[in-house]
Parts: C-alpha cells; structure tokens; sequence
C-alpha cells in the first residue's frame, strides 16, 4: 500500500515522496523569464518538502500562445539560463521539476506576449470571450504549433527540467480540440473522442521525439474549463477511454487528472471513483490527484487545514499515485514537512491574499 511520504520512480525521475506543487500562474516574468523571485518562490517549495515541483505555465512559443501578462517562454539561450537557475535551486533543496507548456489557443487576449500582434487560434473560431472570435486553425497552424511544443520541451530538458508537463486542461488550445463544443472541425482532427484526441497525441508524440525515453511526460487534462465550471469533455468511463486512449498511446508516462475537488466521482452512475482513480484504470498509467486536497473550503477564499485520511485510504487504495497541492502549498510552502511530522496542526491556514505570492510565506 502506498502511503504519501513512500518514494516514488517515474523512468529515470526519482521522487523522495509524493508530494506535488500543482502548476499555478505566477506573473513572476516581466520580460517572460523567470527571475530571482521565481527562484525564491520554488526554492521555498522544494525546501518544504514537496517531492515534485511542476512549474507555472510556460508558453510553448513567443506568439499565440500566450494569453497573459508575464507569463515566461523556456525558448532561446536567455530563457535556458534563467530556469536552469529555478531547477538548480529546486534540485539543491531535494526535489525533481517538471516544466509545464501552456498554449491558451482562444483565450488569447491580442496585445499580450513577445509578438502582441499574434493571432488569437483555435480549432474552430468559437469564442471564449465575447470581444474575440478566434483564427480557425490551419494545417500550417496546427504543424506549427506542435513543433513549438517540441522545440520548447528540449529547450526544458536542456534548463534542467526533470519532466515535461503537456497542459491540456481548463478550456485552453489541447482541451479546446478534446472538447466537443470547441471542436467542430471535420478532418483528422475532428469528430468522435478517438479523433478529438488526435492532437494531444500529435503533440504528445512530438515531445517524446525530442526527450527521449527516459524524461517523463505528463499531460494535464480536465473535464471543468475556466469559463465553465460544468463541462464535460467526457460523460462516461467509455468516452472517457476513447478520448485518452490515442494520447496515453503517443507515449504519456503519468496523466494529471485536475477536478475541484479531488473526492467527488467523476461518473456518478457508474460508481464513487474519482477522476484520478477512472483514469488510471481506463489507461493502465499512474495518476495525479488534485483539488482541495487539505482543505475544508473549496470557495477560493479562505480554507483551513483538516486530516488527510480520506487522501491516504485513496492512496493506498490505489485510485492515484500521486497528490498534488496548489493553494495549500501558497499559504504554507512546509505543509509537507510539517505532515511528514505529524504536525498538521501547526499548517498555516490558507487565506485569498496568498494567492499573490507576496503575500506568501
């Protein structure tokens, strides 16, 4: 039976624990590299016991991807120098890095980026924002956007990444081609689950030529977008499997499967599994489980700590592999140094402020 502080071995990425820092936007890059604030911020993480570190959203190239402010690239020398500086200090603290690629597809906003006249793309014109109607993707497009998903994920592995997380979750570009509503394209890429899966796995198959065998890939997907908290990409297991079959085949090692709340069943008439735990058993892949792990308050406001044991009989039951913390890690970068202890009761309370880290420990 698994238990929370257990090691864990993904290829040739080593985890003390399993423990994750879920990726969360900082807005730390002015000049879209990471800077000494960035390297403090991880450094506190990985000091406070976290096994995996996965890094905010990067955006995979210097155009359409990016669709907030001061969001950094890995691309280029500069780039390379500046995250090998995050890795560096996450590494000395005893943790591995994941570096996540984030292409926002329609919600682009024109005006944000290195190139701020870029288009705003995606799979088939539908608007996120009511002021923006989105580029239908080219053939030419979707190439162009699968190689900068490659080029950057060498440039990470180059910067000292241990990992490569795709993110195709939330309602952004891979998540606009698995969900029916934002994909109503009639090629390859369009049409039942299988095909609007075609492009994660393109993508998918595209970092793993560049990496090699031994870099873990994970890949982040959801059922909720940012604009839609109750969207379904996937109405049953079966759709499910069919939908992520093609990108676990593209070579995934681990998916990260992101909900709310980590407890709720993700097919209520089929059973009380989670989104974690049907994965896993639809892909034969370990698993991340995220959402309010830790908290009693799921609202974005304030929360305050509670027992884990609902999280380590899941665990060891074997629904997920890994569980991973976004807003607890904010407002106190030693929870798992302090749960490794038994001093849960000592965990600083999570409060809306720290979602600015400078309001963070």
């Amino acid at each position: 039976m698994a238990e929370l502080f257990d090691p864990f071995t993904l290829n040739a990425m080593h985890l003390k624990n399993r423990v994750v820092m879920a990726p969360m936007t900082r807005g730390l890059s002015p000049e879209w590299l990471p800077t000494s604030e960035s390297v403090a911020y991880y450094r506190a993480r990985a000091e406070g016991g976290a096994g995996l570190i996965i890094s905010e959203g990067v955006a995979p190239d210097l155009g359409s991807s990016h669709g907030e402010r001061d969001v950094p690239v890995v691309l280029g020398e500069r780039a390379v120098d500046a995250w090998r500086a995050v890795t560096d200090a996450v590494h000395q603290a005893g943790a591995a890095m994941a570096c996540q690629l984030w292409h926002v597809g329609a919600f682009r906003r024109i005006g944000i980026g290195p190139t701020p006249d870029a288009p705003v793309l995606s799979p088939s014109g539908v608007p996120v924002w009511p002021e923006v109607t989105p580029d239908v993707m080219s053939d030419n497009d979707i190439a162009d956007a699968i190689e900068a998903f490659a080029k950057s994920s060498r440039a990470a592995v180059s910067a000292g990444f241990d990992a490569v997380e795709v993110h195709g979750a939330h309602g952004y570009l891979i998540d606009q081609f698995l969900w029916s509503q934002t994909n109503r394209r009639s090629d390859r890429y369009g049409g039942g689950p299988r095909e609007r899966g075609r492009f994660a796995a393109d993508v998918v198959r595209a970092v793993r030529r560049e990496v090699g065998p031994d870099i873990p890939i994970l890949f982040r997907f959801s059922q909720w977008k940012r604009h839609d908290f109750e969207a379904w990409n996937a109405d049953s297991p079966d759709m499910l499997g069919a939908l992520l079959e093609p990108v676990s085949e593209a070579g995934v090692d681990l998916f990260h499967a992101s909900t709310r709340r980590y407890w709720e069943p993700a097919f209520p008439d089929a059973g009380p599994e989670g989104l974690a735990a049907w994965t896993r058993r639809l892909t034969g892949k370990p698993t991340i489980a995220v959402g309010s792990i830790g908290l009693d308050d799921v609202s974005r406001q304030n929360a305050n700590p509670v027992d884990l044991n609902d999280l380590q009989d899941r665990l060891a039951a074997g629904e997920f592999d890994l569980a991973a913390l976004g807003r607890q890690l904010l407002a106190d970068p030693e929870w798992p140094n302090k749960v490794a202890a038994g001093r849960l009761s000592d965990v600083k309370p999570f409060r809306r402020a720290h979602i600015d880290w400078r309001d963070s420990p």
